[in-house]
């Protein structure tokens, strides 16, 4: 069996100010190039589909022509929902797609059988547990108490594997943060209480686990469960990543091998370190100044119309951070200090300057229950 681990497409993403989705259709492109080239059975997608619960016309328009070309080639998609997806929205259709090859699973359900897939050496069993919160698992299976993120995936894997016949091969596919992976800034938190991390021994009972929510490709525990990454960069604290795509292939005792091909953008992210002089001098950056970069302005001094300098060597200048120099509470101060921090952290730093006072044990735990009940309420929109 061969398939392709793909996550973490976002489409309809917005990148500082600039929609993403032209990068993505030419990346997509390449990828559906991979496809004819190595000729996969499958090709899976561990959620994050979409960037938000209500993507754009464009965005649904482009997964609608890969799905499309991708059942042209005879290749079966295997498809979850992520924390990013409407899991509704996303599933529309599911049964009818089923008959051109492409398998969505949007809400979490009891009743979900894996996807049985064929090759010359018998069945394969998928598993596709797509994101599902403690609240949503515990309606689904009518559980008493709301369980933890770690019990609610050990719960979907279960019920799954209660329909997978001993000693069949088996992969796994889905949206979770498995304890010790390396996170980016892009990548919007699980739960804001901190509580979102599962082990990773729970996907050990099959030959491979394909996974996405964590947008650098890595392994997580063991060799055979993977991310494998979201298909751009879409922060800069992952500019030194590589992306692209996992092929796998797994033999008939159910070995696993695997390689991952990198995809090239149509523009790179990038920082760019140095002095104004030395940025605006003459051969001092060979790579394509055109993509889209971040510059690290390393004088101790004040610059003057240090924006629209770079412009004229950067089009597609983002961001400028000055480590070097004190700007007070300047806008970009205050861009720099706010990337990264979840909605908790920046409301709590806004109350504590309000007021003066820290947020109780208590306000926090309130407020941690509000900021995830708005997040599901949006997923379900």
């Amino acid at each position: 069996m061969r398939f392709i681990h793909t996550a973490d497409w976002h489409l309809g993403k917005l990148f500082g100010q600039r929609h993403m989705t032209e990068d993505q259709a030419y990346v997509l492109e390449e990828l559906l190039a991979l496809c004819r080239d190595v000729r996969p059975d499958a090709l899976v997608i561990a959620g994050d589909v979409y960037d938000r619960a209500v993507p754009p016309p464009e965005a649904v328009a482009l997964f609608n022509e890969v799905l499309t070309r991708l059942a042209e080639q005879g290749i079966k998609v295997l498809c979850i929902a992520g924390n990013h997806d409407s899991a509704v929205r996303l599933a529309f259709g599911a049964q009818l797609l089923q008959s051109s090859g492409v398998y969505i699973a949007g809400t979490v359900d009891a009743a979900t059988a894996p996807v049985v897939l064929s090759d010359a050496f018998g069945d394969v069993y998928f598993s596709l547990l797509p994101y599902g919160d403690p609240p949503h698992v515990r309606e689904a299976f009518s559980l008493d108490e709301t369980p933890s993120f770690d019990t609610a995936l050990d719960v979907q894997i279960a019920a799954s594997r209660a329909m997978i016949p001993q000693g069949a091969r088996s992969v796994a596919v889905a949206h979770a943060f498995v304890i010790g992976g390396q996170t980016s800034e892009s990548e919007h938190t699980l739960s804001v209480g901190g509580s979102d991390q599962v082990h990773a021994d729970k996907f050990r009972p099959y030959n491979y686990t394909a996974l996405g929510h964590l947008h650098a490709p890595q392994r997580a525990g063991a060799e055979q469960i993977r991310y494998a990454g979201s298909l751009l960069k879409y922060s800069f604290d992952e500019s030194h990543q590589k992306k692209g795509v996992t092929l796998v292939d797994i033999d008939a005792a159910g070995a696993v091998s695997h390689t991952f091909y990198p995809l090239t953008p149509r523009h790179d992210v990038r920082i760019v370190r140095g002095k104004m002089a030395e940025i605006m001098s003459d051969g001092f950056d060979p790579l394509s100044h055109e993509d889209y970069i971040c510059v690290e302005l390393t004088d101790t001094d004040a610059v003057l119309a240090a924006h629209e300098k770079l412009r004229r060597v950067y089009p597609n200048l983002f961001l400028i951070t000055r480590p070097n120099i004190h700007m007070g509470h300047s806008s970009s101060e205050v861009r720099n200090y706010e990337r990264g921090k979840s909605d908790l952290h920046l409301f709590a730093d806004f109350y504590a300057e309000m007021t003066t006072e820290e947020m109780t044990q208590e306000e926090t735990e309130e407020l941690t229950h509000v900021i995830d009940a708005l997040e599901r309420e949006e997923r379900m929109q």
